[in-house]
């Protein structure tokens, strides 16, 4: 299981705040900082080769905005990792676009990628209102959303993941049931998308929306705001045969991520790039977010100097384990639970219903409170 970080973006959205680095426009093969930062990956993974696991057998490129790298980069990358022995093919393989990027590079671009053996494309919609988009500083608008959708599927792709935001003070209820129906309309072959991923917006330390509130300039949106829209969500998602696999993610029957579906598992991955972090054998690990010291590191041959490590206690797996866990429709098997929670916590979220058991006799929070879930899992731990 595998993830790469790609730490470049043309603009930075409002409310983010992962690491990447503006990347200059240019349509040339030859973009600053792609080709090195390409050796640097390369490295890495050849010094990392070790610790791949695949015991999940899937690779996720994410970012940043992976959609804005030349061809030639994934070529190395998926090249590198077959020299080293994981290269695939993969049971899932996703990459992570966004739609301006599909627009400009066109079906070629696309078609590529599956060349690859790229399995599954994650765009960042985000919104289908044109001011909501503009007020996040997204490149695209809702035609350019619409038309990458047509790209990737005439290009042959039939695995496709949309992102979409809520909760922000300014969204309406009626923007929000026009962004769901929009987004289950979006393709022109009348297909739903596979699976939908949506997203609270938050406040996020160190994001220019952080700055906006500091400065008074924004309020976030009422909690009773952002319940009632998340209810909307899964309302409309239901009602259109997604299954509601996890918070935060919906699939059609069959759709599921397996790579994301392996971190609420806590399954071992390793990370690559600058701000990427892994997990192999109760240690968690991460490289620093720092493009310029990573590149060196890389032409230093030691990576170590951009590292950081925590060996997890017990305590902070059983943790883990059911904060991940509770995350998901699948829940966890009782004896988990009931070993890593206090029993009487346990019960008395049992009796109120806010942990229920399935047809399985596994342990889950009910849909109706996902909404809440940080709130129930911080009384069963």
């Amino acid at each position: 299981m595998i993830y790469v970080h790609i730490p470049f973006c043309r603009s930075f959205c409002t409310y983010c705040d992962f690491y990447s680095e503006v990347a200059a426009k240019c349509r040339r093969d030859d973009e600053s900082g792609f080709g090195q930062y390409a050796d640097a990956l390369c490295a890495e993974i050849r010094s990392r080769a070790s610790e791949i696991t695949d015991e999940v057998n899937t690779l996720y490129i994410g970012g940043g905005t992976p959609s804005v790298l030349p061809l030639y980069v994934f070529e190395r990358l998926v090249s590198t990792l077959r020299e080293v022995g994981h290269g695939g093919p993969f049971d899932e393989f996703t990459v992570e676009v966004n739609p301006e990027d599909i627009v400009e590079k066109g079906e070629e671009y696309i078609k590529g990628l599956l060349a690859l053996g790229v399995n599954r494309i994650s765009m960042g919609v985000q919104s289908f209102d044109d001011g909501i988009l503009r007020w996040m500083n997204r490149r695209h608008n809702s035609d350019a959303a619409a038309r990458a959708y047509a790209i990737l599927e005439n290009a042959g792709v039939e695995n496709i993941s949309i992102d979409l935001i809520f909760g922000l003070s300014q969204l309406s209820d009626e923007q929000w049931k026009e962004t769901l129906k929009k987004a289950l309309q979006i393709s022109p072959r009348g297909i739903l998308p596979q699976h939908i991923s949506s997203y609270q917006l938050s406040v996020e330390p160190g994001s220019a929306l952080a700055k906006l509130v500091e400065k008074g300039l924004w309020s976030e949106a009422s909690d009773e705001l952002c319940e009632r829209q998340y209810g909307m969500l899964c309302e409309a998602l239901a009602s259109s045969g997604y299954r509601h696999y996890e918070i935060s993610n919906f699939a059609l029957p069959g759709y599921e991520a397996k790579h994301n579906s392996a971190y609420w598992s806590h399954k071992a991955y390793v990370g690559l790039g600058p701000g990427a972090h892994s997990y192999v054998g109760g240690v968690r690990k991460w490289n620093n977010p720092d493009l310029a010291a990573y590149l060196s590191a890389a032409e230093a041959g030691d990576f170590s100097q951009v590292t950081g490590s925590e060996d997890l206690t017990d305590e902070q797996l059983k943790l883990e384990r059911v904060m991940l866990g509770l995350r998901t429709a699948d829940g966890l098997d009782e004896e988990t639970m009931r070993e890593c929670c206090e029993a009487s916590s346990l019960d008395r979220g049992l009796a109120v219903g806010d942990v229920v058991r399935t047809a399985e006799g596994r342990l889950r929070i009910p849909e109706d409170r996902f909404f809440i879930s940080d709130a129930i899992i911080a009384e069963l731990v």
